[in-house]
């Protein structure tokens, strides 16, 4: 076959789906294509064609046919400089929109986007706005006699909105308000909005808080009508949820928590039952059995999907009354839970597994710095209990390292606070074996609840299930990580038939041993794709595990609690969701679990913020953990507070960012800045509401 013969085929194949791109195999396959040399005839007629600009390379491997006149729907994500990306399910690689394109889309809107090419690279212009997405705001309002304005604490928003008066609710000039979108006025600057709530002035830590909380979309208090339906629910009679129930008030059970926890949703329980074998429980506050599904609890539940950590406060997902006592495994009292209780010898060798319904008594609550001790050679009337269980975990552990599992340890900063919620100094959160006990315990579990709900079995249907799911990185990510690294010193070497996971433990390895292991770890984990919940089970890639659920916390995440229901459902052999249920489900839930995490940064953020404000002129070390164009990011030593000096701030030189050696360079002493040096600044900036810090460098 000539090449003009088998090019004009291959134009035929991605001509038919225009949207769609392909790589060499799909267009093999659809061609019946078998042949090895015409295969590599393929890869090479579509780089050419490519290169003569017919079709275009949107990722590596995957190309499309070039068209000025594709359509795509899909949302808009606003970056910093004032454009925006445009991201859709049916590309694989993300269109940049020029600010001239945006037709006055906010951040996160549905839009219809044609895709355009510019200087030979694909760009995008939005032709509709399909749906407003995000409709509440918070920021600050500017009342003049003639008109307000309200300026949104988001940063994406590159836009104020026009408040008219009868839409300000009692708004006082310069207070912290939310507001709703109501509409964008065809050749107007700017869009309209409400006043719908006034949360306080800023600089107030309350105000702020409750500021950061309803910017991500958490109300900071339960409304009346779940108050109501909350007043309903009894404390049960557990002699009655016995006789039902598998019976552990008797068996040996404790908690372990953290020192400040409320909310103890998960405990171990201990029975040896012969020399060589020991009968593990793992057990689970029973949520389901006090929310029942389509309850105005389980709905409110459901919109909230998590509990969210703010530095100061806990925002939960249930109310008090169920997440701190009937559903709190409190010590010394009788308590619901749902179980899976492991028979194993004492090298963690599972022999059978029970999943029910079980009553417990705790016996005993724990923190993590209690078992630390006891660990560590303090005596206690469990400690006999915790040193094999310990043990096993550490047997567990190992295994799954082995297997591939990533060994990532980050760090956590936490804030200590006055009686007045102020930040006065921080400390490092650090894992130590008692975390890692329970950590151990809860992903057996996990695990082992998706084993029963996904694994074939013979005669038997797998039922519609949530699964906890992490991809794969993709070889992009892992190219620019291989870059970073090598910047750093460190090489990421594949070994032979092994996962790239097991190359990243020995970086990270090496990296603890030249404490750079915080700067190394977060690079390592932004160039891993984001675990998800899904009913499609594609295993989970960090832990190296097939199958892998959420069970261990339905206090304080809904999926647990969905994980829950099914699970009982499938020992009951009673039928539930459909699959497109519950995968709407999965993407809602997903979708609050990254505004939570995103709350609590920016509660971290402010936190350091307000810290450094009291300490302007003031001197640090610090080390250099991110490059950019317009600045260098120092995390400083002593309280891990992160800022930025702007290169435009460092007078003797002008600087630059090159991208290829990652270093800040000046344009005419050559002096350079690399990522992990060790450098002293002083506290220039603290600006509360951009929630930023600049630093000055001393040369």
């Amino acid at each position: 076959m000539k090449d003009r013969v088998l090019s004009e085929q291959i134009l035929r194949v991605v001509q038919t789906h225009p949207d769609h791109a392909y790589n060499y195999k799909q267009i093999a396959a659809v061609l019946g294509i078998k042949d090895p040399f015409i295969r590599k005839r393929i890869v090479k007629l579509l780089n050419q064609l490519a290169k003569n600009g017919v079709l275009i390379e949107l990722s590596r491997g995957k190309f499309q046919i070039k068209s000025s006149n594709v359509e795509y729907e899909g949302h808009i994500q606003i970056v910093s400089k004032g454009g925006g990306y445009f991201i859709s399910p049916k590309i694989e690689k993300d269109i940049y929109i020029h600010p001239s394109n945006l037709k006055n889309a906010l951040n996160g809107d549905k839009v219809l986007v044609r895709s355009t090419f510019y200087k030979g690279k694909q760009e995008g212009r939005i032709i509709k706005i399909i749906e407003r997405v995000k409709k509440d705001y918070v920021g600050v309002i500017e009342i003049s006699p003639k008109f307000s304005f309200f300026i949104p604490d988001d940063k994406s928003v590159k836009t104020h909105f026009f408040i008219e008066k009868k839409h300000l609710n009692g708004a006082k000039n310069g207070q912290k308000v939310k507001v709703k979108f109501l509409n964008w006025p065809k050749n107007t600057k700017s869009p309209k909005a409400a006043v719908i709530e006034i949360i306080g002035n800023p600089g107030e830590l309350n105000a702020e808080m409750n500021s950061i909380l309803s910017e991500f979309g958490f109300p900071s208090s339960f409304a009346p009508p779940v108050t109501k339906e909350l007043e309903k629910i009894e404390i049960p009679n557990y002699n009655k949820e016995a006789i039902k129930r598998r019976d552990f008030r008797k068996i040996t059970t404790f908690t372990i928590d953290p020192i400040d926890a409320k909310d103890f949703d998960d405990a171990l329980s201990f029975n040896k039952i012969d020399d060589q074998t020991i009968e593990v429980g793992v057990h689970i506050a029973d949520v389901s059995h006090f929310v029942k599904e389509k309850s105005i609890i389980d709905n409110e539940a459901f919109q909230r999907a998590n509990s969210v950590y703010l530095v100061d406060r806990v925002i939960p997902m249930l109310p008090e009354k169920l997440s701190n006592v009937l559903c709190s495994l409190r010590p010394k009292e009788d308590k619901l839970t749902f179980s899976v209780v492991f028979k194993m010898n004492f090298k963690g060798e599972i022999m059978d597994t029970w999943f029910g319904k079980t009553v417990i008594h705790s016996n005993h609550r724990f923190t993590y710095e209690d078992v630390q001790e006891i660990i560590e050679g303090q005596k206690h009337f469990l400690s006999n209990e915790l040193i094999i269980l310990n043990d096993i975990a550490k047997t567990i552990r190992a295994k799954r390292l082995n297997n591939g599992a990533l060994n990532i340890e980050s760090s956590e900063v936490r804030f200590q606070l006055d009686d007045k919620g102020f930040p006065v100094g921080t400390f490092i959160k650090v894992s130590k074996e008692a975390h890692q006990l329970i950590e151990e315990f809860m992903l057996l579990a996990n695990k082992h609840v998706a084993i029963k709900m996904g694994k074939p079995q013979k005669n038997k249907l797998i039922p519609p299930f949530i699964y906890r799911v992490h991809d794969e990185p993709n070889d992009e990510k892992l190219s620019d990580l291989k870059i970073y690294l090598q910047s750093m010193g460190y090489e990421l070497i594949r070994k032979k038939n092994k996962s790239i996971s097991f190359s990243l433990n020995e970086v990270m390895k090496k990296a603890k041993e030249k404490k750079e292991l915080h700067l190394i770890s977060p690079m390592i984990i932004r160039s891993m794709s984001k675990a998800v919940y899904s009913s499609d089970n594609i295993g989970h890639y960090g832990l190296s595990f097939q199958y892998y659920t959420h069970f261990t916390s339905p206090i304080r995440r809904y999926a647990d609690l969905i994980v829950h229901r099914k699970l009982f459902q499938t020992l009951n052999e009673k039928t539930g969701h459909y699959k497109e249920q519950l995968e709407h489900t999965c993407n809602h839930i997903s979708k609050m679990e990254k505004q939570a995490v995103d709350a609590e940064r920016s509660s971290i953020k402010y936190m350091q913020v307000l810290y450094l404000g009291e300490k302007i002129g003031k001197q640090f070390n610090g080390m250099i953990n991110g490059l950019t164009d317009w600045g260098i990011y120092v995390e400083l030593d002593n309280n891990k507070c992160e800022g930025m000096i702007p290169l435009n701030s460092i007078k003797d030189d002008q600087y630059y960012y090159d991208n290829e050696q990652k270093l800040v360079i000046g344009h005419n002493s050559r002096k350079n800045f690399k990522l992990g040096q060790e450098i002293k600044v002083i506290v220039k900036k603290a600006d509360l509401q951009k929630r930023q810090i600049d630093f000055k460098l001393i040369n």
